[in-house]
This record gives C-alpha cells, structure tokens and sequence, in this order.
C-alpha cells in the first residue's frame, strides 16, 4: 500500500461547530430566497443538522452572540400616553405603570400587534424568547 492515496469525497465528520456559527448558517437559512439544502451543500453538512440547529434556535436552547438582546433608547416622560404606529390602528391609550410593579421589578413589553407581556426580573430568558417568538407569528 505504499504510495497510495485515498481520496474522500462527500461531507466530512465529526467537525466541531462553534455556536456563532451555528447561529450564523441558521440565520443564512432564514433569508429570503434561501433553502436549507443550498446552505447545507454551500457549507458541506447534512440538512438535517440545519434543521436540527433551527428547532433549538426556535426552542431557546440555542444562543449566543447573535442573541445578545438590543437596548432602544428610552425617555420616561410623566402622564405620558403611549402612541402605536398609525398604521396598526390601535386607539391611544394612557401609560400606566403600578407603583407595586416598578417596586418589584416588573417589564412590561408591547408589542407591534398590541399586545403586552408582564414579566418579572427573575424570568427565564429561554422562555420569555419561545412567548415572544410564538406571539410575533
């Protein structure tokens, strides 16, 4: 056997993926015009390793540096009343935030929809990502 090369074509094994990575090739797959197969032969993984990847991105299982969550600005104004986008057709509506809830540390989120999730300080960052994922579809 001297002198003889071997030569493997087909998907490597067994590679170890860093989760920005992951994350990365999940998030290729989700662009518009995009299939999970061309992104799995561009890279040379199997498919169902994407899909895989994208069920636990989808349940919180998956995160890292691309979920970093994002800080928008924010100015408190006293007697306030919240203005959605016109175009959501939402009537305004006073802001009104509990004495007992500022205390204890409670967020409340709005949605682009309308609707409001209250969530204390103490809540799981992974299933606070699965409701707010499952009210934006």
């Amino acid at each position: 056997m001297d002198g003889v090369v071997e030569i493997i074509t087909g998907r490597e094994r067994r590679r170890r993926w860093s989760t920005t990575d992951k994350l990365r090739l999940v998030a290729e797959t989700e662009e518009a015009g995009t299939s999970v197969r061309a992104v799995a032969a561009r890279h040379g993984i199997c498919e169902s390793l994407l899909f895989t990847w994208r069920r636990q991105v989808r349940e919180g299982a998956l995160v890292g540096a691309l979920d970093i969550p994002m800080f928008v600005p924010v100015q408190m104004i006293s007697g306030a009343t919240t203005s959605p986008s016109p175009s959501a057709g939402h009537p305004v509506r006073p802001a009104s935030v509990s004495r007992a809830a500022a205390a204890t540390g409670v967020i409340e989120i709005e949605l682009a929809n309308g609707q409001h999730v209250r969530v204390g300080s103490d809540v799981n960052l992974s299933a606070l990502r699965r409701v707010l994922a499952a009210l934006r579809e």
